[in-house]
């Protein structure tokens, strides 16, 4: 397996998925972490951001690998979506009032 591909790929996508879908639900919303957690439309559409990111590092790590393609791009999505998480963690955690 290629695990620089897959980890670099995975925090990219992570780092810019979570990072756009904050700042869009802070712009929108303030910097109140408890509307992160109950979701209006306008979150549950930011939300829908690092969804699309976890999508294109997955076909680009299928794309850029040899062999076990879907392996490769099924442990991405689960990096990626673990980072994700943790970066809302930390995020709802920061901005708390």
């Amino acid at each position: 397996m290629r695990w620089k591909l897959l980890l670099v790929t995975s925090l990219l996508a992570a780092v810019a998925g979570a990072g756009a879908s904050l700042v869009i639900i802070y712009a929108l919303l303030g910097s109140t972490a408890a509307r992160i957690l109950s979701p209006d439309i306008p979150v549950a559409g930011a939300l829908l951001i690092p969804v699309g990111f976890i999508i294109y590092a997955a076909i680009f790590v299928y794309r850029h690998t040899s062999r076990r393609r879907a392996l490769q791009a099924i442990t991405t999505v689960l990096f990626a979506i673990v980072l994700i998480a943790a970066a809302f963690a930390a995020a709802s955690a920061l901005l708390r009032k």
